[in-house]
């Protein structure tokens, strides 16, 4: 079922190919933007739509210009709208309203997130979530909460 606000947004350094469903909004210097239309394929913007977003973007980013995408994504969304965005190195810019960290034993061992992980309001286990139907998680009057 599908949210009518919830946003979902995934923002990567990589700088592959599109795939189909993607549709360029937006593009400048150290970043390009796009808006997801097809919920029919793997990928974690797919995957963010046949989960109930009711718009998803999705951004490859340059080193610089993090902070510059991130806000032309939000000129387009309700200052109500509740957001999920996939990102790492956002933290480091933006104070969210709440910040999970998602970990599993599976993670590749080059990524260092021990920095990351001194500011999370929530964590989770991949491997604890599993079998949930739900993550014990809500949006009330504005504002994220922990529920669990």
């Amino acid at each position: 079922m599908k949210h009518p606000e919830l946003v979902a947004i995934k923002i990567t350094p990589h700088f592959h190919e599109t795939t189909p469903g993607l549709a360029l909004i937006h593009e400048e210097e150290g970043f390009k933007i796009y808006k997801e239309a097809n919920p029919g394929t793997n990928k974690d913007t797919s995957r963010m739509l046949k989960a109930g977003a009711s718009k998803v973007y999705f951004a490859k980013v340059t080193d610089g210009f993090l902070h510059e995408a991130f806000n032309e994504i939000m000129k387009g969304i309700p200052a109500s709208a509740p957001v999920i965005c996939e990102s790492p190195a956002l933290r480091y810019f933006v104070s969210p309203g709440l910040f999970i960290i998602m970990s599993s034993k599976a993670i590749n061992k080059q990524k260092d997130i021990n920095e990351l992980l001194q500011l999370p309001h929530v964590a989770y286990k991949i491997e604890e979530l599993e079998g949930m139907q739900v993550i014990p998680l809500g949006f009330i009057n504005g504002k994220w909460i922990n529920e669990g």
